[in-house]
């Protein structure tokens, strides 16, 4: 009688445990939102602006953690290889996701199959930029000296292959100019340099720059958007004298391939949440981020076409990395 009932129990928990009785509701600890990127860069900025409110509306909490390193690849490949279970997230921005695949032999993911697209947030234009007392106040001011002395006038970026070394890629064609690409391990080394005059110009994203811009620490000089940005409206457009030089960074929340459908419907409805509170919403605005909303299925197929895009314009530039 003893080992019937001890079976009893046996499979009794075993039952319980099958119809999920007794899994905890999600999510039962923190959550991780890994950055690819350095610290202050264009998702840094977001992520640490809307981490409150995503962790309230989970009900819970949500960490950002910046992992940099080969362009973003090294954070992406951790979010690829991590548990499917929606604790680890991955908050990126096009030029890891869909310039990476291009740019590397070999960038340790595949940013189709590999992720499930949550929730696009926003997208924000880059900024060509150099120090107050600069000669270089315009646009046109730095293509006449190009022009005048070719291969002499360098431009910083946030690194090879990045979406602001490809924008100086595309104004040297379309121009028929000349400038020196020198890269940085992200946009605020990039900046500093630029800021103390070792390097004359950069191309930094509007989010990563406008602090600058509005205390009258750099100077603005043309935006790589079709449109000027609503957040300095003051500022020409590259397309305005170049048409086809247009680069926009675009900002979206991934999870790895295999997490419960139900947990990403949690994620995206408290994304929802975030995204429709007024005070995100002007906060993320006031960085110079164009909140246009893009359902996840055209998340993935935005995704697609720009992974087409970017590889004919880093065939283009000739940039390759191992």
């Amino acid at each position: 009688m003893k080992k019937v009932v001890i079976q009893f129990g046996f499979f009794l928990i075993a039952g319980c445990a099958s119809m999920g009785l007794f899994a905890q509701p999600y999510p039962s600890k923190p959550v991780s939102m890994v950055v690819p990127q350095a610290a202050g860069g264009t998702n840094d900025i977001v992520a640490r602006l809307i981490a409150p409110a995503f962790g309230e509306a989970l009900d819970g909490s949500v960490v950002v953690e910046n992992k940099p390193g080969a362009g973003g690849n090294i954070g992406t490949q951790g979010v690829a290889r991590s548990a499917k279970d929606g604790y680890t997230l991955l908050l990126t921005i096009n030029s890891a996701q869909a310039i990476n695949p291009s740019l590397y032999k070999n960038p340790g993911f595949d940013p189709v199959n590999d992720f499930i697209p949550l929730y696009y947030i926003g997208a924000t234009p880059y900024v060509l930029v150099s120090p107050p007392g600069s000669p270089y106040k315009t646009l046109a001011d730095v293509i006449a000296a190009a022009k005048k002395r070719p291969g002499e006038l360098s431009y910083a970026s946030a690194g090879n292959g990045t979406i602001s070394h490809l924008l100086g890629a595309m104004l040297n064609t379309s121009a028929g100019i000349e400038m020196q690409h020198i890269p940085y391990k992200g946009v605020a080394p990039a900046i500093n340099d630029v800021l103390g005059g070792q390097v004359p110009l950069a191309f930094a994203s509007l989010p990563s720059a406008l602090n600058y811009i509005k205390a009258g620490k750099l100077q603005a000089l043309a935006i790589s958007s079709a449109k000027r940005s609503s957040a300095a409206p003051e500022i020409p457009t590259i397309a305005e004298t170049y048409p086809d030089c247009v680069g926009e960074v675009w900002v979206a929340l991934f999870a790895p391939a295999g997490v419960n459908s139900e947990v990403v419907k949690k994620i995206q409805a408290a994304m929802s949440k975030v995204m429709s509170r007024a005070d995100v919403r002007e906060k993320l605005s006031a960085q110079g981020l164009e909140l246009n909303p893009v359902p996840p299925a055209k998340l993935g197929a935005l995704l697609k076409e720009e992974l087409v895009k970017w590889a004919k314009i880093v065939k283009a530039s000739g940039a390759q990395l191992d």
